[in-house]
C-alpha cells in the first residue's frame, strides 16, 4: 500500500526516532508498504519518521542510481532494510553531491559527506549485521539515517543556498507543492 510522505514543517521529521524490537507490530508489512512508497516516488531510500513513525526503520535501493548513471567498481548498488541502525565511523574525504528528499519535493542542494561510513544495524529478520560502505552507497545511507537523527538534507546545505530556498520550503510547509505522490502536511494538530 502506498502511503503518504510527510512533508518538511511537520514535527515528525525534526524528533530523534526510537528503536524497535522483533515484536514490532506488522513489521513485514509496514517495510513492504515503504517500498511501494519509496518506489510510487521515485526515490532510491525512504525513512519511516518520512511516513509518519518515529522509529528507527529505513530501506534503500540503489540499484537504480546504477541504472541510471555509471558507479565505480565496489559501489554497485543494493537493495536493504535497516532497523536501529549506529553509525560507527565516518571516515574519508568529504565530497560534494546533489542531493533531494521525498519530503522536500522540488528542492536539491550540494551537500558535503565523508566518503566513507562504517555502520551497524539488524536486516528485517533481526539478524545483526556490520559493514562499511563508500560512495553514492555510503551517502544514501547517510541520508537515511540522517531522518532517523531527526536531521533534513536542507540543514547541511551552505548558508547561501539556504536563503535561497527558505520561501520554497515555507510553501511546502504550507501544502504549496505538487507531486505525483501523496503527501500529508502538518496542521498543527
Amino acid at each position: 500500500m502506498i502511503l503518504p510522505v510527510y512533508a518538511y514543517g511537520h514535527p515528525v521529521l525534526k524528533k530523534v526516532a526510537d528503536p524497535i524490537t522483533p515484536d514490532f507490530p506488522e513489521l513485514a508489512t509496514l517495510i513492504e508498504n515503504m517500498w511501494d512508497t519509496m518506489y510510487k516516488a521515485d526515490g532510491v531510500g525512504i525513512a519511516a519518521p518520512q511516513i509518519g513513525q518515529s522509529i528507527r526503520l529505513f530501506v534503500i535501493d540503489t540499484e537504480q542510481i546504477e541504472r541510471k548513471e555509471p558507479v565505480k567498481p565496489g559501489d554497485e548498488g543494493f537493495k536493504r532494510v535497516f532497523i536501529n541502525a549506529q553509525m560507527i565511523e565516518e571516515t574519508g574525504d568529504d565530497w560534494t553531491y546533489e542531493e533531494g528528499c521525498l519530503s522536500i519535493p522540488d528542492i536539491r542542494g550540494d551537500v558535503d559527506r565523508p566518503s566513507n561510513i562504517r555502520l551497524k544495524w539488524v536486516d528485517e529478520n533481526f539478524q545483526e549485521h556490520e559493514s562499511a560502505f563508500t560512495g553514492i552507497n555510503a551517502r544514501v545511507i547517510q541520508h537515511e539515517y540522517d531522518h532517523l537523527q531527526g536531521i533534513l538534507f536542507t540543514e547541511k546545505l551552505k548558508p547561501l543556498k539556504k536563503r535561497f530556498v527558505q520561501r520554497k520550503l515555507e510553501a511546502i510547509k504550507a501544502g504549496k507543492v505538487d507531486t505525483e505522490y501523496k503527501m500529508r502536511f502538518y496542521t498543527g494538530r
